[in-house]
């Protein structure tokens, strides 16, 4: 299983934010920190901010900061969220594949995507943060 870029970002933002609880943070800081081009955090930002997990401050000393409640939030269900309804293997497509009708690899991977988004349902975004990450993280500043 591999997450897609977005989902990546947003897990990483979300990490800094939970170890700098309540701090306000700055677009420019963030995509420094996790090393992607601005425009793009930008949208990955604006989206966990829709999910409820950051708050957004305008102004010229605004920035982003993580919402209430969001440090309690499961990485599974972030995950599913961020990923939306891919599937590990792509059937359909402009060429279906012809194994189609009778195939048992798709129904098999679903089940393990699954299993996977599952090992992730019990850890929460601010376990993601807790020590040794939370030092870590606290040296980018």
């Amino acid at each position: 299983m591999r997450l897609n870029r977005s989902t990546d970002i947003g897990l990483r933002v979300l990490m800094l934010a939970a170890a700098r609880s309540g701090d306000l943070l700055t677009i420019e800081g963030l995509a420094s920190a996790v090393a992607v081009p601005r425009s793009h955090l930008a949208k990955v930002v604006q989206r966990l901010q829709h999910l409820g997990l950051l708050e957004t401050v305008r102004g010229r000393n605004g920035g982003v900061r993580l919402a209430a409640g969001a440090s309690e939030a499961s990485v599974g269900g972030l995950v599913r969220d961020l990923e939306g309804d891919t599937e590990v293997v792509e059937c359909g497509g402009d060429v279906p594949c012809p194994l189609n009708a009778g195939c048992r690899l798709r129904g098999a991977l679903r089940a393990a995507q699954e299993a996977f988004y599952a090992s992730l349902d019990p850890i929460t975004i601010g376990d993601l943060a807790a020590p040794p990450v939370r030092q870590v993280l606290l040296t980018l500043s």
